[in-house]
This record gives structure tokens, sequence and C-alpha cells, in this order.
């Protein structure tokens, strides 16, 4: 039996690394698309002993550059002719506004943008599987957020939970949007709430800012393992096999906002989307 492919954004730690090891248990061939090369090869060293597992491997990926993202598919495609499953778990929260180096504001640049991209250059891969699964890995901040099409890089009045919630919001749309244009191949697609989850998330990737304070909070949270499996779930239970176009919370189809199930919406930010990333219509 051929064993099944999968790649996970942000793998070098939290939930990323958490749903890594859990996915490579189940016999599943791991990529871990990570951004900082040092940190990575920790992690996966980390995954390999713990898991006991040689199928797993590191492509570098920084979801906050396309041209990082085009490399890294172009590097799959190398080495793989079809995708099972892609977990798009990585994530920012930015206390400060921050650009990409496209330009993007960062939360709605990596969280979204660079997901978008990522998941479309690797369509003809999925398309190949006989049950892909695309899991986008969201949050409750959606139910507060909006699409500031005017200002979508809130160059004005930016603070982080305006700029959070756009972009968990643009997830579930995205997510949304592509399982409707998807509906006639073997690809399922859906978007999640992992809860709140004790991870890096928050603190800033250069100074390290936050790390304090997410610490304190620690035994509050769920742990990694915990907030993955929701994600570990959608990525390869059988019984939810066909179910696309759905946002889940621990394990179950969950409500969301009126604005994350507004189709008009969802095609209106997937037209921009391709535009901002320089992609065509499907």
């Amino acid at each position: 039996m051929e064993r099944k492919i999968a790649i996970v954004t942000g793998a070098n730690s939290g939930m990323g690394l958490a749903t890594t090891i859990e996915l490579a248990n189940k016999g599943i061939h791991v990529i871990m698309a990570c951004r900082n090369k040092e940190r990575s090869k920790e992690a996966l060293s980390e995954a390999k002993s713990v898991t006991k597992k040689d199928h797993i491997e590191m492509l570098k990926c920084d979801l906050g550059s396309l041209t990082s993202i085009k490399e890294f598919v172009s590097h799959f495609k190398l080495k793989f002719d079809r995708l099972d499953i892609l977990i798009n778990n990585a994530g920012v929260v930015s206390l400060k506004r921050e650009l990409t180096g496209d330009g993007f504001e960062s939360q709605m640049g990596i969280n979204h943008l660079g997901h978008f991209l990522l998941t479309n250059l690797l369509l003809y891969e999925l398309k190949k599987s006989k049950d892909a699964r695309v899991v986008v890995v969201s949050s409750g901040a959606h139910k507060w957020g909006k699409i500031h099409f005017r200002d979508p890089h809130l160059r004005k009045g930016y603070n982080v939970m305006k700029g959070y919630g756009q972009s968990k919001l643009a997830n579930i749309l995205f997510a949304n949007a592509l399982a409707d244009k998807t509906k006639d191949d073997n690809i399922s697609v859906n978007s999640l709430h992992p809860g709140a989850v004790a991870t890096n998330l928050g603190v800033n990737r250069q100074s390290g800012f936050g790390t304090s304070i997410m610490k304190t909070l620690e035994p509050y949270f769920k742990t990694p393992e915990q907030g993955a499996e929701t994600a570990v779930y959608l990525a390869t239970d059988e019984n939810i096999r066909g179910v696309s176009g759905k946002y889940f919370y621990n394990k179950q189809v969950s409500p969301r906002s009126k604005a994350a199930s507004d189709r008009k919406l969802a095609e209106t930010l997937w037209i921009w989307s391709e535009r901002e990333v320089g992609l065509r219509s499907l």
C-alpha cells in the first residue's frame, strides 16, 4: 500500500510539530514546511526521535515570501508527483504592524496569502490523490474579523485584533471557496478552530517579545498535542471522507460567523488574493 504524503506548514514547533508527529505515527510521509532552517533541523530531529520513524523530512518554506513558496513547491514537485494532505497550520500574531518582503501586512500575508499561493500551486498534485485533504487552521477570532478591501494591509488604524481577525476570516473564506472550486475532484477542504493553544503564536519572531506572557498563560491553554487533534482528524479520519466546506471545533462541525458563510465575499476575496500573489483564475 502506497504511503500517503503530507505537508504541514509551520511544523518546527507547537501544533505544527505535534501534527507532524501524529501523522508520522499513522504511517504518513510528512514534509515539514518551515521558515527557520536551524529551528526546523532541531524539530525534524525531535520528530524522528519521538516517532522512531524515518518518513519525515524538512523543506524550507517562508510563507512571508512568494519567492520562497514557489521554490518550496518546485523542490516538492521534483520529488513527488502527488499530495494527499496539506495542513495550512502556520500563523503569526503581529502586535505591531509589520510587512512581509512582498509588502503585505504580515498577518494577512502569512496567515492567508502565503497559504493561498501555496495551495493553488499544489492543486495539480492534490487532484492526483484518491482522497486529498486540505486543512486550514483558522480561529474563533474570525468572528470579529472583517475584510477591509479598501485598506487590506491596514495602513491606517492598525491594531493586532483587527489584523488577526481579518486574516482568520480570510482563512475560512478561502477554504469555503476552494471547497466549491474542487467539488468535482477528490479533494476535501475544511477549516477549523483549534482552541486556545500554548504555542509561540504572539511571540515576535525577531525580538522574542511576548515569550514571558505566553509562559504565564500556558497553564490555561490546551497543549499543542490537544490543539492538533482536530487537524489530524480532518486530515485522516475515514468517517469524514468527502465532507468539505465545513468549519470544525473539537472534531465537530461548528457554527461560523455570517461573514464566514458569505459565498460572494469568499469569491471577492479569492479574486483579490489572486491579484495580490500574481495568480490567474482557476
